[in-house]
Formats: structure tokens, sequence, C-alpha cells
């Protein structure tokens, strides 16, 4: 069986057309006539790369307006501290009268623009769609590349296996990178989750093995029969011989 001849994000980009706005919801499984396994397998790599392109897209445009305002309230938190400090300096020399108070108000202007970037986890969110979409990509890209070696090896031969043995590989590589990209996409969805309740992160599913018990040493110390050297005779005590009668 011959698989499509596929560069990597070649025919799927121009064909894909733009991604529709919104949330990451589901999308309908491709439904078509397996009398043709290339142009089935072609068409279902077409749609796993174009959900992932769509996914990346979805987290490249939510992090713009994340960044700006991350950006912005930091900016403001930073000049709202550095004026805190500088006015109660200017009041305390003379230089102005009566900053005291505004920096100090300076201060809690700044305090909670730091408060409100963290409560809504606007930077942090910002970062975690840059991690992610970068991770998805990387995914991706693999993805191209395991394709085109697959082409190429259908194309150049010999063929490994049957036809079956041949498309049910093929399926295996786009149900793996599907599963992989669902699990990049539910662990930032937790980490969002974690943050927004104010949970600390969960322990590793995977602990330790314990060690094996060891036996137990007995605190007494048996008594151990120790050898002689070769030509050697014990030392025994000598006796004094029994004195005659008188």
């Amino acid at each position: 069986m011959s698989q499509p001849e596929m560069q990597p994000g070649g025919p799927a980009r121009e064909e894909r057309g733009e991604a529709p706005r919104g949330d990451l919801t589901g999308r309908p499984f491709p439904l078509g006539d397996w009398g043709e396994p290339a142009e089935r397998l072609d068409e279902l790599f077409r749609w796993v790369e174009s959900g992932a392109l769509r996914t990346v897209e979805w987290y490249l445009r939510d992090r713009v307006w994340k960044r700006r305002t991350g950006r912005a309230l930091r900016s403001v938190a930073a000049a709202g501290f550095v004026a805190g400090a500088a006015l109660p300096l200017t009041d305390l020399i003379g230089a102005l009268p009566g900053a005291a108070g505004w920096g100090y108000l300076a201060l809690l202007l700044g305090a909670a623009c730091l408060a409100c970037d963290r409560y809504f986890g606007v930077t942090s969110g910002w970062m975690r769609n840059v991690a992610t979409a970068q991770a998805v990509q990387r995914r991706l890209q693999a993805l191209q590349f395991d394709w085109a070696s697959e082409s190429v090896r259908e194309v150049l031969g010999p063929t490994e296996g049957t036809a079956s043995e041949a498309a049910e590989r093929c399926l295996g590589v786009l149900r793996r990178f599907s599963e992989d990209i669902t699990d990049l996409v539910r662990t930032e969805t937790a980490d969002w989750m974690r943050e927004f309740a104010g949970t600390p992160p969960p322990l590793a599913l995977h602990s330790t093995p314990l060690p094996s018990p060891t036996r137990p040493t007995d605190p007494t110390p048996h008594p151990t029969r120790t050898s002689l050297p070769p030509g050697t005779r014990p030392n025994m005590p000598r006796q004094r011989p029994p004195e005659s009668p008188r």
C-alpha cells in the first residue's frame, strides 16, 4: 500500500482554511470510504494536523491580551513602587512638601496592580499559553517528519509487512499524536484550575518504591568457633602433680 506523498506542513496548510474562532471544542471525526486507503490516510492526517494548528492558533491568540494586560499591570506596579519610594524622600528633604501622602498612594496602587495580576492569573496565563503552544508545535513537527518517513518507506521500499499492517502503523502514529495533544491541553487546563482555586500542585502519581524490609539484627552476639592455625597446639594450663603420702 502506498501512502500519500506529503511534505511536512504542505497541503494541509493550504486546504485547512482559517480556523474557527472560539473555544477548543471537539470536531467530528471524518467519515470516508476505506476502499482507497492512501486517500483515507491522507484525509486523516490533514484532519489531525489542522486540529493541532487550530490549537496552536488558539493559544497564541489568547496570549495576546494577557501579554498586553500583564505588561501594563506590571509597568504600573513598577512605576508605583518607584514613586512610592521617591516621593517620601522628596518630602523628607523639603524639595516637595506634602508628597509623602502621594507616595503612599502610589505604593498602594502598585500593590493593587500586582495583586490583580496574580489573582486573575494574567502573566502566568500568558506563560502557560506560550509553553503549551510551543509544546504542540514540537509534537506537530515530529508528526510531520514521522509521516514523511512512513511515506518514503512505502515509496522507496521494500514495503514491510502487508497493507493492513502499514495502515495500522500509520493510524497508530496519528492516534498517539492526538492523545499527546489532548494531554497537553488537559494539563494546561488543570494548572489553570489549580491556580484559580489557590491549591498547591498535586504530588507525583508515581511514588518512589519502598525499600525492601531488611532482616533485623540480633543485638546479642552469637558465640563463634574460631579455628586455630595449622601446626599449633592449644596451650593447656600446667597442673601441679599430686604429692605422695608421707
